[in-house]
């Protein structure tokens, strides 16, 4: 799915005239081994340089989860299941998924006591592979071949992507897309849907009283009020999907493969992490209690004549507005989007 929401995203690029950039795949991947004790780990180090080129470094669990500088956190991560304590690999595993920095990190679990449970539980969890019994240097480089070309590919796309867009189709306050770039993809959006009939939603968030917080604490905290709130609802949503500021204190979020119980789930979520903290302004070292209305519209199959762009944009305003009538900080659903 990320692959897809990247081409998608380059398309949209090309589509609105942005440059192509160059993409460069050959690099050497930087691995790290994190196993039980340290010997054990120079030993799978050693096993592994026998059979594959490479930058492999032994760390301890503390050291996976150390604020990487941009780019210089590992391709690659050989998490032994059981560390100091038994299935503690695993949590290293969730750990590294949940951080910007090692997300899209290849992450092959190795379970030396070969438990029957262990491959789900992983593999559910985000491992990309996982391999069992004595450690087998052959097998795990087998299956790290394709997965870090793999990654190098989406990072290249990715990098070319970000790239192309700058500050052409991006809001400078927030760093977020901006309405131009939405509008152009979101019509990818509902084409595909229209090929495939997957449902998607279509999301408008709204800052409650956002005028009274400029009024009351000036217009430097109502920006960082903007930008932390950016923040949280970026730090909430997946990477297919896609968070704009679409203008003034709305947002917008286009959630594609989403059906009306994921939207339903995602939309009480940005809910609640934008109210149940306040948001600290360093202008005037406060903090500024916020909340947000959000109104949603959901396509439930391959979309017809009626579901035009702005007829979507249309009726998740009408729900946004329903929200805000019925006294704030509530998620409501339109009642005309479901083809």
């Amino acid at each position: 799915m990320t692959h897809e929401e990247l081409t998608r995203r380059q398309d949209a690029a090309a589509e609105m005239g942005l440059p192509d950039v160059a993409r460069e795949l050959q690099r050497t991947a930087r691995i790290a081994v994190i196993a039980p004790d340290p010997q054990t780990g120079l030993d799978w180090r050693r096993d592994l340089l026998e059979r594959r080129d490479g930058q492999i470094v032994v760390i301890d669990r503390g050291g996976a989860l150390d604020r990487w500088a941009p780019g210089d956190a590992p391709d690659a991560f050989i998490v032994g299941a059981d560390l100091a304590h038994a299935r503690d690999g695993l949590m290293l595993l969730s750990e590294l998924r949940s951080r910007p920095a090692t997300r899209h990190a290849v992450i092959v679990v190795h379970d030396i006591a070969r438990d029957p449970s262990m491959v789900p539980s992983a593999l559910d969890i985000g491992a990309n592979a996982v391999t069992q019994g004595a450690f087998d240097a052959d097998e795990i480089a087998h299956r790290l071949a394709p997965l870090i070309m793999h990654k190098f590919e989406v990072d290249a796309l990715r990098d070319s992507v970000d790239a192309r867009l700058s500050l052409a189709v991006l809001d400078p306050l927030t760093g977020l897309y901006n309405r131009r770039y939405a509008e152009t993809y979101m019509r990818r959006v509902i084409a595909q849907a229209s090929e495939t009939g997957q449902p998607f939603a279509l999301m408008l968030l709204d800052l409650d009283r956002f005028k009274r917080v400029n009024d009351t604490y000036g217009h430097n905290v109502g920006d960082e009020v903007l930008i932390e709130t950016a923040r949280r609802l970026q730090a909430n949503v997946r990477e297919v999907d896609l968070l704009v500021r679409h203008g003034g204190e709305e947002f917008l979020i286009a959630m594609p493969a989403t059906d009306f119980d994921a939207a339903s789930s995602a939309a009480e979520r940005l809910r609640r992490v934008i109210a149940e903290t306040p948001m600290h302004a360093s202008a005037q070292d406060t903090d500024v209690a916020i909340t947000v209305s959000i109104g949603v519209t959901v396509c439930t199959g391959a979309p017809d004549g009626a579901h035009t762009l702005q007829g979507l944009i249309d009726a998740a305003d009408r729900a946004l507005y329903a929200s805000k009538s019925e006294g704030r900080n509530l998620v409501t659903f339109a009642d005309v989007a479901a083809a």
